[in-house]
């Protein structure tokens, strides 16, 4: 009867204990070696194919809000250094004089850099997406713009100037300051963050429920070794910490597929283009969709996250677990 518990204890294979005052596991072998979580296993696979699949829709998600509000930045800072004075076209109207008198006027408002009159060849580029090309634009009745540079510094007060002298001066110019444009690209830069967001929590939702469910089978396998382990000592902190160690290595060869996956694809959008000579195919309405360093670097740090959210997790899981266990 005395030997029937070493026999037991034996017949674990893998099994490591190891004592400095309190239990810890070295390894024992009987025809063969095995650790508490086993390197590679059908549901390890899965796992990472999972946290690889999680961290490329958050790495996504992170490129294209940072994309959206590096071109909503950079075409806001266009609009506002930037204004047009638009003259419709009328009876009687001579629009050659009126040009002229426009950008006189608007050169003689203080805080305009430089004002100048898009000639028929620019105007008519302007509209051949809509109206085709060899556009006739003298016998057209069409608007026609005179663009304003503004100096820095320049605000409302230079805007409300130039629109008063105008009224006055030339009746059939109109100032177009962008302001709707601008409160409009704003709005959807903000709701592009807020939509990556939702994305993002959705996301980080699914990896740690992903995390739960493996860690609980992963324990539910070992539950043999796990209950020898409490037997001869070992607390649950250093159980904790295998299952930690397992799981971040499974988060972080699955953040490194997933976040290289999104940085390549985003690296291949902007630059395959230009490399075959297509250059404007991955422009959108607003500009090219690029990522800069920062871009790149919180898809590095979402990669990262993802690892470390999955180690604590799966500590965390096996925790509550071995409560019941034990």
């Amino acid at each position: 009867m005395t030997e029937e518990p070493s026999k037991a204890r034996r017949g674990f294979a893998g099994l490591f204990i190891r004592s400095r005052g309190e239990a810890h596991a070295t390894e024992a072998h009987v025809g063969g070696t095995r650790s508490i979580v086993p390197s590679a296993t059908v549901t390890g696979s899965a796992l990472i194919a999972v946290v690889a699949i999680m961290t490329f829709l958050a790495g996504i998600t992170i490129g294209s809000v940072a994309a959206v509000r590096s071109m909503a930045a950079d075409w806001s800072s266009d609009i506002a250094r930037e204004t047009t004075i638009q003259i419709k076209p009328g009876d009687g109207l001579d629009m050659p004089a009126a040009l002229a008198q426009a950008v006189e006027v608007a050169r003689a408002t203080s805080g305009v850099a430089s004002a100048r009159a898009l000639d028929e060849k620019e105007t008519a580029a302007l509209l051949e997406p809509w109206l085709g090309s060899s556009l006739d634009i003298a016998n057209l009745p069409v608007p026609r713009l005179v663009v304003i540079r503004l100096a820095p510094g320049a605000g409302a007060d230079t805007l409300a100037a130039l629109r008063t002298s105008l009224a006055a001066q030339v009746p059939s110019a109109s100032l177009d300051d962008h302001r709707r444009w601008s409160e409009r690209l704003a709005a959807t830069a903000r709701t592009v963050v807020a939509i990556g967001l939702a994305v993002l929590a959705l996301v980080g939702a699914a990896t740690v429920l992903s995390v739960v469910f493996a860690t609980r089978a992963a324990v539910d396998a070992a539950r043999s070794i796990v209950e020898v382990l409490h037997f001869v000592g070992a607390r649950d902190g250093f159980i904790a910490a295998e299952f930690q160690r397992h799981f971040l290595n499974v988060g972080l060869v699955g953040g490194l597929i997933g976040g290289g996956s999104a940085m390549a694809l985003f690296f291949i959008g902007s630059t395959l283009p230009g490399w075959l000579g297509i250059g404007g195919s991955s422009d959108t309405l607003i500009g090219a969709v690029s990522l800069d360093a920062r871009g790149y670097g919180g898809i590095v740090g979402i990669s990262v996250l993802v690892a470390l959210v999955t180690a604590i997790t799966s500590r965390t899981t096996v925790y509550r677990t071995l409560r019941g266990i034990s």
